[in-house]
């Protein structure tokens, strides 16, 4: 136990993730080293996750270890194989709205040791703000985006109260008027309205404009946020945020503080024989990396949410190939909507020159296996701050949420990324690979490992991540 428990009784905390990769994996990373600073667990997954978890890694993988167990409550979501990614969500919502305070609540309190705190999830605070007052028990936020994109949710009320959002007609979003710049973000001059984590859309009733807008505003009432970032990658913002938020810990590269707790420790008070992922990993890929050179692998991945075109899928794909680079390509099952990404027939050759393609990978591995050097992202957060511990420059195309807003801080304020347009063109995919593997690729690549390196200080025993770790549980302490 972490010496600085001295009591004996635990404290017992409570973690609920949103109900997606990103979040579920941020969560419990946390979690995992909250159990080893000597925190007792309760991890709250949907039954729909636990499922995929389970899937993933096996039937014991979630069995728990002393101190830390899983638990489940119901989503309430209708799910059909016909459903489009964005319909699913757009359920998902709906329900967390609506459907998992009074499950929630139930839970909690069946729970054999009453819990100290809630850690929730941010976007949870639909309902577990609601809850914790009900049960009595103090909560904290836990944003598991970067800073920069929750003070962009956080600004869209003030987009809305300007006249900027929503948008006056659908001509707005071909016209140029989302490159108008914004002065006034605090941390974030210089911000275009294409940056901003939100649904462009004409409808002011949005499910998804609606949700963005709110999570952050209410979450103004909860004194204690944590954000998976450090220090000083956002300097600017958090201290912006902080004058919104009454405590704010910045606590990551969470994997970077993972690693330094001894394998043998890590293992005999492990939470679950399993990783993160909700998709099956294929470890083949490392065989093939093996066999390249240092930086000579550009490493291609959307993520779980992005939806693409088949045209764009193949466009894609003779972009990697005309770049005469060495490419790793997950191509996920769901990843073309309403069907499958079949690729020309006559692309197999490519793949068998200088290509590897697989459904799911262990991606904090590739990204630290010396020949990867670069990678072309959706710039979620788990895959930014990933590429960012691994010193691995970006090429960024974002789908949607926050993955605008990460575009921006990638290319424009670290230096270690490229934009791709919107519509994908070969020509295009071909010559930024090309560009990101060679010289310019070059002076990013220094860039990226000198904030590898920053973050390797925030997570040292005095970092600034390290500190504000033992700050949370300290905290947590208090209401023990």
């Amino acid at each position: 136990m972490d010496p600085m428990l001295t009591t004996e009784k635990k404290p017992h905390v409570v973690c609920i993730p949103l109900p997606s990769q990103s979040h579920v994996k941020a969560m419990l990373k946390l979690a995992k080293l909250l159990h080893h600073k000597g925190l007792q667990i309760t991890f709250v997954n949907t039954e729909f996750v636990h499922q995929l978890l389970l899937e993933s890694g096996g039937p014991h993988s979630l069995d728990g270890s002393p101190g830390f167990h899983f638990e489940t409550i119901p989503d309430g979501v209708p799910r059909s194989s016909k459903d489009s990614i964005t319909t699913t969500r757009l359920l998902l919502l709906q329900s967390v709205e609506t459907n998992l305070l009074a499950p929630f609540i139930d839970l909690v309190t069946k729970l054999p040791n009453p819990p100290t705190y809630i850690i929730s999830d941010g976007f949870m605070s639909a309902f577990t703000i609601d809850a914790a007052q009900n049960l009595g028990i103090p909560v904290m936020m836990y944003w598991t985006f970067a800073a920069c994109a929750i003070m962009g949710f956080y600004q869209i009320n003030s987009l809305i109260e300007k006249g900027l959002a929503p948008l006056k007609d659908e001509s707005y979003l071909t016209n140029g008027y989302l490159d108008t710049v914004i002065e006034w973000v605090p941390g974030m001059e210089d911000i275009r309205l294409k940056d901003f984590p939100m649904t462009w859309t004409t409808d002011a009733n949005d499910k998804q404009l609606v949700f963005s807008k709110e999570a952050p505003q209410r979450s103004v009432k909860v004194p204690h946020h944590i954000f998976h970032t450090f220090d000083e990658l956002e300097t600017s913002t958090i201290k912006a945020l902080s004058s919104i938020y009454s405590r704010v810990y910045t606590i990551g590269p969470l994997q970077l503080l993972l690693d330094q707790i001894p394998r043998e420790k890590m293992q005999s008070e492990s939470s679950s024989t399993h990783g993160y992922s909700l998709w099956k990993e294929e470890p083949e890929c490392f065989q093939w990396l093996q066999s390249k050179e240092q930086n000579s692998v550009i490493y291609v991945n959307f993520g779980t949410t992005t939806e693409m075109s088949l045209n764009d899928v193949r466009e894609l794909g003779w972009g990697l190939a005309n770049s005469n680079h060495y490419f790793l390509w997950i191509i996920r099952s769901n990843l073309v909507e309403g069907e499958s990404a079949v690729l020309p027939p006559e692309f197999e050759e490519h793949i068998n020159k200088r290509g590897f393609i697989a459904s799911w990978c262990s991606q904090e591995k590739v990204l630290n296996h010396p020949s990867v050097g670069g990678f072309l992202t959706h710039c979620g957060w788990g895959s930014t701050i990933e590429s960012l511990s691994a010193g691995v420059p970006m090429i960024c195309w974002p789908f949607a949420w926050d993955q605008k807003t990460n575009r921006r801080s990638i290319c424009k304020d670290w230096g270690v990324g490229v934009e791709m347009g919107n519509e994908v063109k070969r020509d295009e995919v071909s010559r930024l690979v090309q560009e990101l593997m060679g010289e310019r690729g070059h002076i990013m690549r220094n860039k990226a490992k000198e904030w590898k390196e920053k973050a390797r200080v925030a997570t040292s025993p005095n970092g600034s991540s390290s500190l504000n770790v033992d700050n949370i549980v300290k905290e947590i302490m208090i209401h023990c």
